[in-house]
């Protein structure tokens, strides 16, 4: 992934607000949270609640699902592994400092853009 291409979602999780959301629903698991349950966990109002859901779901980072009269909100995990995956895909890999450019390939053998 390209910085481009992930920057929404650490933009999203950037509000405080958005990140206890985020980390609710990541201890909620598969099971998810309907909308009241996080408010009450959160005490946060309902229209505060759903523009931060809406942030969310628009960077890629929690998917919903009707369920009846509910929503059940769950946190998108593959999206929260390609987060960790972009942040630690080149951890130690080195830096040349005569030239301040990065390798030409990571440990992975992939090419560095």
């Amino acid at each position: 992934m390209k910085e481009k291409d992930i920057a929404p979602a650490f933009a999203a999780l950037g509000h405080e607000a958005r990140l206890k959301i985020y980390r609710q629903l990541v201890k909620a698991g598969e099971d998810g949270l309907n909308i009241g349950d996080i408010g009450r966990l959160l005490d946060l109002p309902a229209s505060t609640l759903s523009h931060h859901l809406g942030m969310l779901v628009q960077a890629g980072l929690v998917t919903q699902e009707k369920q009846g009269r509910e929503t059940r909100n769950r946190a998108d995990f593959e999206a929260m592994g390609n987060l960790v995956g972009f942040i630690t895909d080149e951890c130690c890999s080195g830096v040349d400092l005569t030239t301040g450019a990065l390798p030409t390939t990571r440990s992975d053998g992939e090419t560095v853009a």
